[in-house]
């Protein structure tokens, strides 16, 4: 069983690659493939059961732009076939029409979802997120300098019950297409929700047995009951 962490040397960003150490903690057997910017993506051409990017930072974004356009189609096809892969965090807008910023940073996205993000770089939005994922709610953490703005109906990742979705106006968070779930949300993601964690290890086709499992459903189950606290302010500066 393989899983492929694409550009880890620049997207590796708020502890997302523990998303990876934990994986590797929960089947110790897991072959792990670190691609490169400059090395064509394994899994464009033999099987590998999860495909996994990272944070990066705002110049970063561009690099992964440079990276995936010359396979930005054979990309579309795979996850709409249904290879499995996992965008967390500020990459998620690699993947988006554009991104713009009030200091000059402006870059054509990869356009795999229609979108618009705008950055405004002196005021970074930091917030708690508490969302629904098929029968199971998700916690997590967002830091970034701007919302998404755009994305067809029906295509989001999560659905916001408490905090913010891509922007401050819609209940809608991340995106779906196919196996590709893309979020800005951080935490790291799998590690905070051991339910969601379950659910990706069963689209591997892995055992469904998490490292830790008592202790991250512990944490998990306090976290939901401060989330859901009436006066638990999901803003953190």
């Amino acid at each position: 069983m393989r899983v492929e962490v694409l550009f880890p040397e620049i997207c590796n960003l708020f502890g997302d690659m523990a998303n990876i150490r934990y994986l590797k903690q929960c089947l110790p057997d897991l072959e792990i493939i670190e691609t490169s910017l400059k090395s064509r993506p394994v899994f464009l051409d033999e099987p590998v059961e999860l495909v996994y990017m990272g944070s990066t930072s705002e110049r970063g974004l561009q690099l992964v732009v440079n990276a995936l356009s010359p396979v930005r189609d054979q990309l579309i096809r795979r996850v709409k076939a249904g290879q499995l892969m996992l965008v967390t965090g500020t990459t998620l807008d690699a993947l988006g029409s554009s991104v713009h910023s009030d200091w000059d940073l402006n870059i054509r996205g990869l356009g795999i979802f229609d979108t618009k993000a705008e950055y405004k770089m002196l005021k970074r939005h930091n917030s708690m997120f508490l969302g629904k994922f098929e029968d199971m709610e998700i916690v997590g953490f967002k830091s970034l300098f701007g919302l998404t703005y755009g994305a067809p109906a029906g295509s989001e990742a999560f659905r916001k019950i408490r905090g913010f979705g891509r922007n401050e106006t819609v209940e809608e968070e991340g995106f779906r297409l196919g196996g590709l779930l893309a979020t800005h949300l951080i935490g790291p993601l799998l590690l905070m929700n051991p339910p969601f964690t379950k659910w990706l290890l069963r689209q591997m086709g892995a055992p469904e047995k998490l490292a830790f499992e008592e202790t991250m459903n512990e944490a998990y189950r306090r976290r939901l009951e401060e989330f859901h606290s009436e006066s638990f302010d999901f803003i953190y500066h």
